[in-house]
């Protein structure tokens, strides 16, 4: 996570949600999504990361697609200077992890 300007990130419920919440991220500005986290119950959120104003445009997309679809955005947020130690939690749950997690890598 060097060198990032910003991350945002969405918290709904269901994979369904966030998926689309995802989409309209990447499709809005130029964010790169790097990963997501499914907690107990079905609370899911998603992370992004960019420059400040691409993660603010893509978490207002993504808040405005999950509340398209009738569902509740439970939180949202961009963090325009995020703590170098964050990295270490982007990182956990990073998409590139949860798919060596789930190959049993």
């Amino acid at each position: 996570m060097e060198n990032v300007e910003a991350i945002g990130a969405i918290e709904t419920f269901g994979l369904v949600f966030v998926l689309e919440a995802a989409d309209a991220m990447e499709k809005a500005a130029n964010v790169q999504v790097m990963g997501y986290e499914n907690v107990a119950s079905g609370y899911i959120s998603v992370i992004a990361k960019g420059d400040v104003q691409a993660c603010q445009t893509a978490v207002e997309a993504g808040v405005k697609a999950v509340t398209a679809m009738g569902a509740e955005v439970y939180s949202s947020v961009v963090i325009a200077t995020p703590h170098k130690d964050l990295a270490k939690i982007i990182d956990r749950y990073a998409i590139k992890e949860l798919l060596t997690d789930l190959e049993g890598g």
